[in-house]
């Protein structure tokens, strides 16, 4: 028997930051504004998305500065930094820069892998040692040492009159506390609890199978549901946490609230769904990665399939993605009516807005 849903404690949303090439500006300061407008209707968190060499926020940590001093309660995270592409002395460095400058409130989200197209960008990123980058885990294992104080030189001391520290300069305590994974596989979700991570799960899942399967002239079996093996990836991430179930896991599923929306943006968001169910039938790709379908509708409906799925049924934090190619004024209806219909329909309740308390 799958487990009564708990009450929904932490509401988020992810963005990607579109913007126009001919106005990047505009597309930049439309986010700061959802951003803002999150934190005016109680939402725990927003979060970013990294889109390199692409038309969506490239600079996720630049935007949450700017973020951090327009807000004073939001938590602001990535969801994910890719760290094929960054170098994890000079990440920490600013993590934890960003993370002081908003008071605490940086949840970094990372992931690991080979860049994207990295055949076509590795001239530009790495063109002396392309060929000896470590793209795994271990990357991943430097920058959470340097976030933890760990040393990063050797040295220590004075020359002249300038001071050198071991650790990474500045030093944020609790962030490390603050780090998630982006993970999509059994593997990689139980590392990431053998870490002591938080947790990302998203609309995307790659199937494993629990042992070797033995060649055989039989058809394989059918493949289990996304939910299923989203919330089987959860537990076992807590399985290997040192907080066990009380391990911090969010999901981010795209989920669309129509309660206020216009008939023409009903039509506009069912048709965006409808044109990427397809993706959701079927394994896509060379590791056959299985797609969530995106959900649409009123929120007592999505409250109701959203109590249905497995995954979610297996966390009590989530950060809704936003689609990616909607207008403005499309976002802040889907905002508005997440924390007004949508989250309390799962038992969420927004946190007060700044200045309430004064």
């Amino acid at each position: 028997m799958p487990p009564t849903p708990r009450p929904l404690r932490k509401l988020g949303f992810l963005t990607i930051g579109l913007f126009d090439e001919a106005d990047p500006r505009r597309g930049h300061e439309d986010t700061l504004d959802l951003i803002t407008l999150g934190e005016q209707l109680g939402f725990d968190s927003a979060w970013l998305r990294h889109r390199h060499l692409q038309y969506g926020i490239s600079s996720p940590l630049t935007v949450l500065a700017a973020a951090g001093q327009r807000t004073s309660r939001i938590q602001l995270g990535t969801a994910v930094t890719p760290l094929g592409w960054e170098n994890p002395l000079r990440l920490a460095e600013d993590l934890a820069t960003v993370d002081l400058l908003s008071g605490g409130r940086l949840n970094p989200g990372f992931s690991v892998g080979p860049p994207t197209h990295y055949e076509h960008v590795r001239g530009a990123l790495y063109p002396d040692t392309g060929d000896r980058e470590d793209f795994g885990q271990g990357r991943a294992e430097r920058l959470l040492a340097l976030v933890r104080g760990e040393d990063a030189s050797d040295f220590a001391g004075t020359e002249g009159i300038e001071v050198y520290s071991r650790r990474v300069q500045p030093h944020s305590p609790g962030l490390a506390d603050r780090l998630w994974y982006g993970a999509g596989s059994l593997r990689s979700a139980r590392w990431a609890g053998e870490q002591g991570l938080n947790l990302l799960t998203s609309s995307v899942v790659k199937p494993e199978p629990a042992a070797p399967v033995p060649a055989a002239p039989e058809p394989a079996a059918p493949v289990a549901d996304f939910a299923e093996i989203q919330a089987e990836q959860i537990r076992a991430f807590r399985a290997h946490h040192p907080d066990g179930e009380r391990a911090r896991v969010s999901q981010g599923l795209v989920v669309i609230p129509t309660d206020s929306a216009t008939p023409e943006q009903r039509a506009k968001y069912h048709a965006y769904a409808l044109a990427r169910t397809p993706r959701t039938l079927a394994p896509q790709g060379p590791a056959g990665l299985l797609f969530a379908p995106d959900l649409v509708g009123s929120s007592e409906e999505l409250a109701e399939r959203l109590h249905a799925h497995a995954g979610y049924r297996e966390v009590d934090e989530v950060a809704f993605a936003l689609p990616f190619s909607f207008d403005p004024e499309d976002y802040v209806q889907i905002l508005t009516d997440l924390a007004t219909h949508l989250g309390p329909a799962l038992g969420w309740s927004p946190s007060a807005p700044p200045g309430a308390d004064r």
